[in-house]
């Protein structure tokens, strides 16, 4: 009967020392650092309330279920023989869309009211807690608008439609829909992140072009358009390719969907185009500057999304714990499980209060805003990625077996972990992207530095490393020294926004044991946390 609870009693055993099914959440209301950080900042936290209500129910969470279990099917051609170049989805996907299409994930930055970025990072950690996936057309439909909005060129209905808090999936053009999403496709075979090796051609076409070429990456090939390069004779440009015109279907033939670790619920193809109509955006042989400001945006959420990741897995492992017991006692009372929590509850937490810190700063109206935004969005999306991996497998080992079945969400969010590391800039790039942008724009320079002493005379351990890393890089460091240098600097950075906005016991504990004595290489190889204070931040409140 529905509603009734599931046997226990199974004849030939009792089924016990099994957590309870989670059931529903409300991933606002239980998410204490979240909403410290939201207020301080100033996103909406009506906004983001309703929003952790709406994904945190069973239901959505079996929705998520559905929408990875039942990946994208590509579909070529129809009956007769006709292309369609259609990818179809499972329903449960189309919920996710539309739930957040109609929460403003996509258009509250760019609404005109206050908070609009940090929001709309608050809404991106939320979903990836839930179903990731879907996050993508909605992440470059956000970071598209604001390359959209300055190309004045285009059609009308662009702009207006992006910005729609609706969800259209039907196969029209752009005049004919409520609300648009886009896509993007640089990456080509022979150039990977190196995009000045494109070889799509465009091609004159009267008022617009028409572009001839391979794209390996496409992401979300039933987006209504996708940001493009390619190469005019001005150099390379950028392009809008509109996936459906007035009465036909645009030039956009999809090779085949690639056969991803994770991020199943969306797809991702490979495609081509065949003198595909375009429209050029941006000033000819300005492509990858034109880009960039979706770079820019996109780098924002990939910082974020991962700290979603980790907060997931570790709800997942804190509610196991407390609900599981081994030789006599609850794993949750055990010092060893405590210390390990604990540990990678400090990662979660830094990297919280950074990329949240980062998301106001794209809020902000000042020359310093914009620089930080720039320096500090690349050093989050660093460590924040790399930190991902190692807690989801910590959190997945605290649940044994249990942790690597699908039963539970640490499968999902494991593949997921390694995924935004490697879109928009892998590591090895963002650090570069660190030390080029300090060498470059003097500005940049001064408002990380400003960033960093706003945490001295706090914490003595936090002034001897600021000390110790400004006297081993005096200037910038060569480039085989890139990566310690941003992780050292994001350590740096996340330990000073701590300080000055996270309690005592927090702060401390992560200066101590990221920057002050010697540790060991492993979660939980550490003395001396105030597990109490630290994991009951990371539990739902009391009932």
């Amino acid at each position: 009967m529905t509603g009734s609870a599931p046997r226990s009693d199974l004849g030939t055993h009792v089924v016990q020392n099994q957590p309870p099914p989670r059931g529903d959440r409300d991933l606002w209301s239980e998410d204490r650092p979240l909403r410290e950080i939201a207020a301080r900042i100033g996103a909406h936290g009506t906004a983001l309330a309703s929003y952790g209500r709406s994904l945190g129910t069973a239901e959505m969470g079996d929705a998520a279920r559905d929408a990875n279990r039942h990946p994208p099917e590509l579909r070529l051609f129809d009956s007769g023989g006709r292309r369609l170049d259609e990818v179809r989805f499972h329903p449960a996907y189309h919920r996710f869309m539309q739930t957040s299409a109609e929460a403003g994930y996509a258009a509250i930055p760019w609404e005109g009211g206050a908070g609009g970025h940090a929001t709309h990072a608050g809404m991106v950690y939320l979903a990836s807690q839930v179903e990731p996936g879907h996050c993508c057309p909605l992440t470059m439909t956000y970071a598209a608008a604001p390359v959209i909005a300055a190309a004045d060129t285009l059609p009308a209905p662009w702009y207006d439609r992006l910005l729609a808090r609706r969800y259209d999936s039907a196969t029209a053009p752009v005049a004919a829909k409520q609300a648009v999403t886009l896509g993007m496709a640089m990456t080509e075979k022979q150039g990977g992140s190196d995009v000045r090796a494109n070889t799509t051609i465009a091609e004159a076409d009267g008022a617009d072009w028409r572009l001839t070429g391979h794209k390996w990456f496409c992401s979300a090939p039933m987006s209504d358009g996708f940001l493009t390069l390619a190469q005019m004779p001005a150099g390379l440009s950028c392009f809008l390719v509109p996936r459906w015109l007035e009465g036909e279907r645009n030039a956009i033939r999809i090779l085949r969907l690639k056969d991803k670790l994770g991020n199943r619920a969306n797809a991702s193809a490979e495609i081509e185009y065949d003198r595909t109509l375009a429209h050029l955006v941006g000033a000819p042989g300005e492509g990858i500057r034109t880009i960039l400001q979706m770079v820019h945006h996109t780098r924002l959420d990939t910082c974020i999304a991962p700290v979603g990741l980790m907060r997931a897995a570790l709800g997942e492992a804190h509610h196991w714990v407390e609900h599981r017991s081994a030789f006599q006692r609850r794993l949750i009372d055990q010092p060893l499980m405590r210390q390990v929590l604990a540990d990678l509850a400090l990662d979660w937490e830094g990297s919280l209060a950074l990329s949240m810190h980062v998301a106001g700063a794209f809020d902000g109206d000042t020359e310093r805003d914009r620089a930080f935004a720039r320096i500090g969005v690349a050093l989050a999306k660093f460590l924040a990625n790399k930190l991902c991996l190692l807690v989801v497998g910590e959190a997945m080992e605290v649940l044994g077996g249990m942790g690597y079945i699908e039963d539970t969400p640490l499968p999902l969010l494991y593949r997921e972990a390694p995924l935004n590391g490697i879109w928009e800039g892998s590591g090895n790039v963002i650090c570069l992207d660190i030390l080029r942008s300090l060498a470059r724009e003097p500005r940049t320079a001064e408002a990380l530095g400003a960033e960093l002493d706003a945490g001295a005379r706090l914490n003595p351990a936090y002034d001897s490393a600021l000390a110790e890393h400004r006297a081993r890089w005096p200037a910038i460091p060569p480039e085989a020294e890139a990566r310690f240098f941003a992780e050292q600097s994001a350590l740096l950075l996340s330990a000073s926004i701590l300080l000055r906005h996270a309690p005592e016991p927090v702060s401390d504990a992560f200066v101590r044991t990221r920057l002050g004595a010697p540790r060991g290489r492993v979660a939980g190889a550490l003395t001396g946390l105030d597990t109490e204070a630290i994991l009951s931040r990371l539990a739902p409140p009391p009932a």
